[in-house]
């Protein structure tokens, strides 16, 4: 009788990063509506389209809903529908003898965003003894966190808002991409007087709702943030107490800073030089204030390092460090089981971890720094970072690798969460390296392009049907639990039962005790001492845990760096080879002084700018989506459109160095003259998957625009440029139109 009941689930959608809580109305074991979670800490309700869109992504016809087994050729598009059995049977044959005869790290696997248990992936990967996991997260978030906690002892991305009197959205919208912070923000306004101080290239929907909007030339973060340290330095606007009793290397970051004023840096930024001072001033004197992280900075390439370190430098100088209204250091949770405890990392060697892809030359985020990372915040917090995402292969050095064979050549790919083709810099590059990988195997929702050159596709489950729970990245001390809603359609799965199937075919059975993602789960929170006797249970009893705010945790535990201060002066960094303080470095792609590039490609680019209602590549198939956002974008200023001859709504060709793809031209006076702005992770499920079209991926994917070479990444943490590049905009050929 129970079961022909209406029953309401605690679930989470995971469609972005915001996971916002959901009531989940399920009857006779089906989803039959979902609504926002009023009582849920973090969304307290809100839903965005994505969210309300769940049941028809759910349900859709064109899911992949069986393990699927190439027929013909790669890219022919032909299949097997084979059983789960033999998909797990015939890849770790193919593993088993990759790491026989050529090693264990010639095994690679590529993931996405945070919404699977990546924690499965690592504790797979380092029993199976590969270091080459990685993701798209070298742009994304995890430099800010390496860099930041080398200066602090942990990353400062959780923002005290109810007492802050200034919140910086660097590169960051929350007015499109996360619409329960920017209510937040507007609760703080009205409760506060918050002032607000948008970043950002575009007059985006948060920069039109702020105090002060600085629309800084793309890519040149770094002059901005070091303008503004001289400002607070040099006028006196810093904390004197926190710099004198919490701070290492003052006076030489003083001496360091002298040459970085903001008449340097305004025709570096395109920023009048009074603008960049009430910047400064508006952030420095509203006091305590908060920095809101923003994946803008992470694409910078070449730069991305020394803006990430002074603007983490701005926080420290100010003190706006783990005080009351400031940006915290919440460290890792202290009495639940975190993503680093279930990766067993100590089980992977040293030779193997020697032989990450790109760990020689990307320090910082590879095993070279993590380990010196992971051993000091284990000194002050107990416990470490997870590896998963702070200790990666390279993307882009592994399909270098696939094309090479230097310095050996992979021979396997497995895919959760990613669509390469769409996911990482110069896209045919990555094209002709998946042409050249022995097995390449995906995990997902749909046929992407990427899927159709797989050997194996094999069905995901969606967050109806998993639970998640949510830590950020596993680097929180919260925690949310939420449900499964329904068990998964047809023969669905999540990527936690996808790596336990082949540990148990490749002798790692020891190490997967549970039979359900719910029993890792349960007992990674049955440490928090909580009155319940299963996963489910502690979801409908209790669902979080917040520990008790703790301010200035400093004063007793101190900061996890080799001084035990704030490092204005960072040795971590400078014993990895890296400048101790940030220094500008010119974008690669922008050479002023080269007359014949600069008049070639006129303009400036933002390569692959997010956009709502989608996420990434995704949700292209959902018809009421579509329909909001039935073609790809290019921002244009009419000033410049009108000196090319394009009108509002012309399909135009945006072209770099490397390639070129085509928009439909969107005029606006919220873009500089000289800046273009394209949209990210285009693709067309309507039209043919097979090769050559593989559903349309070449033709407006901005990907084909940018490099993955080392001269356009990052040192300390290989990311690459999607910004600040040069390129130049026409219109499309009457025969070349769509």
């Amino acid at each position: 009788m129970a079961e022909n009941m209406e029953q309401i689930r605690k679930s989470a959608c995971f469609f972005c990063h915001q996971n916002c809580g959901m009531l989940v109305h399920v009857k006779e074991g089906e989803v039959i509506a979902n609504q926002g979670d009023p009582d849920h800490p973090l969304s307290r309700g809100g839903m965005c389209a994505r969210g309300q869109i769940a049941l028809k992504h759910h349900k859709h016809p064109a899911r992949v809903n069986y393990p699927l087994k190439r027929a013909g050729q790669r890219g022919e598009g032909r299949w097997e529908q084979i059983t789960w059995e033999q998909a797990f049977d015939e890849i770790a044959c193919k593993l088993a003898k990759f790491r026989e005869e050529s090693g264990a790290e010639t095994v690679c696997s590529a993931g996405g965003t945070h919404r699977t248990d990546d924690w499965a992936r690592r504790r797979f990967m380092n029993l199976f003894g590969s270091p080459n996991v990685f993701h798209t997260s070298h742009v994304c978030w995890i430099p800010t966190f390496m860099i930041e906690t080398a200066i602090y002892g942990w990353c400062a991305f959780d923002l005290d808002l109810p007492q802050s009197k200034c919140v910086v959205l660097w590169g960051h919208n929350p007015g499109s991409s996360y619409l329960p912070e920017m209510r937040s923000l507007f609760d703080m306004r009205d409760l506060n007087g918050t002032k607000i101080i948008v970043i950002d290239p575009r007059l985006t929907e948060s920069a039109a709702k702020a105090d002060l909007w600085l629309p800084l030339r793309p890519g040149t973060d770094a002059a901005l943030a070091l303008a503004w340290l001289n400002v607070i330095i040099y006028e006196g606007l810093y904390n004197q107490t926190f710099v004198e009793n919490c701070c290492f290397g003052w006076d030489k970051l003083v001496q360091h800073m002298r040459p970085y004023t903001p008449e340097w840096a305004a025709p570096i930024t395109w920023i009048d030089a009074k603008k960049i001072r009430a910047g400064a001033h508006m952030y420095a004197t509203n006091r305590p204030g908060n920095i809101q992280w923003g994946v803008a900075v992470d694409q910078i390439g070449k730069g991305a390092s020394a803006a990430i370190h002074a603007r983490a430098l701005l926080r420290a100088v100010t003190g706006n460090l783990d005080a009351p209204g400031s940006d915290l250091l919440c460290g890792p949770n202290q009495r639940m089981i975190t993503d680093e405890e279930m990766e067993c990392n100590e089980q992977i060697p040293e030779e193997k971890r020697a032989k990450q892809l790109g760990s020689n030359r990307y320090k910082l985020v590879a095993w070279p720094g993590y380990n010196k990372i992971a051993e000091l915040t284990k000194r002050v917090w107990g416990k470490a970072p997870p590896a998963e995402w702070m200790c990666e292969a390279h993307g882009p050095s592994v399909f270098e690798a696939l094309l090479t064979g230097q310095p050996y050549k992979p021979r396997a790919l497995l895919v959760l969460a990613n669509n390469p083709l769409l996911a990482y810099p110069d896209a045919k590059k990555v094209y002709r390296a998946l042409q050249e990988v022995e097995l390449l195997t995906v995990m997902d929702y749909w046929l992407t392009p990427t899927a159709m050159l797989a050997d194996y596709v094999l069905p995901a489950a969606d967050w109806l049907e998993r639970p998640t729970i949510t830590s950020t990245y596993g680097c929180s001390d919260f925690v949310i639990a939420s449900q499964r809603a329904v068990q998964p359609l047809y023969e669905r799965r999540t990527d936690f039962e996808f790596w336990k199937g082949l540990a148990e075919r490749l002798n790692q059975k020891e190490f997967w005790p549970w039979i359900t993602l719910e029993e890792a789960y349960f007992d990674r929170l049955r440490p928090l001492g909580y009155p319940a006797n299963n996963y489910d249970e502690f979801v409908e009893k209790i669902r979080y845990d917040f520990p008790p705010r703790e301010y200035y945790k400093y004063g007793r535990i101190g900061f996890a760096t080799p001084s035990g201060l704030v490092e204005l002066y960072s040795q971590t960094l400078e014993e990895l080879g890296y400048d101790p303080m940030p220094t500008y470095v010119g974008l690669i792609d922008n050479r002023e002084e080269d007359s014949e590039l600069a008049k070639q490609f006129p303009l400036t680019l933002i390569a692959g700018s997010g956009f709502m209602p989608y996420y990434h590549s995704e949700h292209r198939q959902i018809k009421q989506l579509r329909f909001m956002r039935h073609q790809p974008r290019v921002q244009m200023n009419p000033e410049i459109a009108h000196e090319l001859g394009i009108n509002d709504g012309d399909w135009v060709w945006i072209e770099t160095q490397r390639g070129r793809i085509k928009h439909v031209a969107e005029l606006t006076q919220g873009v500089h003259p000289r800046t273009v702005c394209t949209e990210r992770g285009w693709w067309f499920p309507e039209r043919k998957g097979e090769e050559p079209d593989l559903y349309g991926v070449w033709q407006c994917n901005s990907n084909v625009l940018t490099s993955g070479a080392p001269e356009f990444c990052d040192p300390m943490s290989g990311s690459w440029a999607n910004r600040g590049l040069l390129c130049r905009v026409y219109k499309v050929e009457k025969e070349n139109l769509p």
